[in-house]
């Protein structure tokens, strides 16, 4: 099998049956965000505890790959520092903003080493990086040790609506 076929089965796959999708309680910030290149949208909780990401619970609508990227960030963040989770988060940024020069580390974005293809396709970045904004986004809306410093949104990338 082909490396993209299986790519494209990963993000397939996270589609079909999305993890962590749901909105739960309790949650110390919430967020929505909206990409107004194609509609996508996504209103994301996250719930911080002993400095760690205890939960991220979503809802939205949009394409495959906004959808799947944040069932991955779901995968890949929840349980990790929050330290950890923006690493995490920077490093799946840093790979599909890239145009294809950052080839991604599995070890560190799991599952989100599928979108590495997306890089090459400058329209469809700003759908995989949705979900992973509005978590940033979120994270530093609750009362977790995190300084200015280490939130940077793109506001090209996502808009917030709260």
């Amino acid at each position: 099998m082909r490396m993209e076929q299986m790519y494209q089965d990963v993000i397939l796959d996270h589609y079909k049956h999305p993890h962590g999708r749901g909105l739960r309680e309790p949650f110390g910030a919430e967020v929505h965000h909206v990409n107004p290149t194609c509609g996508d949208e996504v209103t994301l909780r996250v719930a911080v505890a002993d400095g760690a990401v205890a939960d991220i619970s979503y809802d939205g609508q949009g394409c495959s790959i906004s959808q799947a990227a944040t069932s991955v960030l779901y995968d890949q963040v929840v349980g990790q520092s929050v330290t950890e989770a923006l690493d995490t988060v920077g490093a799946f940024t840093d790979m599909v903003t890239s145009r294809g020069e950052v080839d991604g580390d599995e070890d560190v974005i799991g599952d989100g080493i599928a979108f590495a293809g997306v890089a090459k396709y400058p329209a469809r970045v700003k759908c995989a990086l949705l979900g992973w904004m509005a978590f940033k986004d979120a994270l530093g809306r609750t009362d977790a040790e995190v300084t200015d410093a280490t939130i940077h949104l793109d506001e090209t990338t996502t808009r917030s609506t709260t």
